[in-house]
């Protein structure tokens, strides 16, 4: 491991609050300014986010999209597979959800599942995991010289704090969602997923297509991380937008508009 690859030995602490929220709205700002620009240029991106369960992705997305259009960044989550997707090319169902000009697609999990999910969890066979290794860099290479911006990021989190985010999702009604039928079994085959993460990066790590790794104990750290190295990829200027007034309410065909609500179902307003 090189000395730029190794964690901070400053950021042995967990991020402040405060700090962070002051960081984010930083950058969330610039995310706004990179949103105008691309739907200004007419540019194409997308961006992969997979990782080990519990290492932050939903967070991280959450932390990406919630101050920008959603027109713009649109996040796709696929669920399994159905009967009729299965007969299908196995990239066809991603590739539905491609950008047109001016968008930026983020996947939650993405055509990566056969080289992960898939593979560990013998969803398919050891040919159609071979051949997906074979040729997913020749299917991104085409998209890339398509004009689409291929950004892929994997969340690495460690052992034990993947336990202890399994361990809190088991406990909190809040979070128990969270825990899909594949989490559990996944922790048991740690050492698996961690092989498949490897014959991953490998074969699909490649120049017109590189993976970047994004350590994610730290949340807060791993989130400000994502959203700074995304905002360095993508080079943007400022869109010129033009002074917008206020018009003035017209006051014509006025009437009483609150007198005729009375006698109408009200929300309780109970805070």
């Amino acid at each position: 491991m090189s000395k730029k690859d190794k964690p901070n030995s400053d950021h042995s602490e967990k991020l402040k609050g405060k700090k962070y929220l002051k960081e984010l709205r930083k950058l969330q700002g610039e995310l706004c300014h990179l949103q105008e620009w691309v739907k200004y240029k007419g540019l194409r991106v997308i961006i992969v986010f997979e990782g080990r369960d519990a290492a932050g992705k939903g967070g991280t997305i959450r932390a990406l999209t919630e101050r920008v259009s959603p027109r713009v960044f649109r996040v796709v989550a696929l669920p399994a597979p159905s009967d009729r997707e299965k007969s299908q090319l196995y990239m066809q169902r991603y590739m539905q959800h491609f950008p047109a000009k001016g968008e930026i697609v983020i996947f939650d999990r993405s055509w990566y599942n056969r080289l992960g999910v898939e593979y560990v969890m013998g969803f398919c066979t050891k040919e159609q995991h071979t051949g997906f290794l074979e040729n997913c860099p020749e299917l991104e290479k085409y998209l890339v010289a398509g004009g689409i911006q291929l950004i892929k990021i994997w969340l690495e989190s460690s052992d034990q704090e993947q336990k202890r985010r399994f361990e809190a999702r088991m406990k909190d009604p809040l979070r128990q969602w969270k825990l899909s039928p594949m989490d559990l079994p996944s922790r048991t085959k740690w050492f698996e997923y961690s092989r498949a993460r490897d014959l991953m990066f490998k074969a699909t790590d490649t120049k017109h297509a590189p993976w970047f790794i994004l350590r994610s104990d730290d949340k807060k750290r791993a989130r400000l991380n994502c959203i700074h190295h995304i905002l360095s990829l993508v080079p943007y200027k400022k869109v010129p937008r033009e002074q917008v007034k206020l018009p003035k309410r017209s006051m014509k065909h006025a009437y009483d508009d609150e007198a005729t609500l009375k006698g109408r179902k009200f929300v309780a307003e109970k805070y």
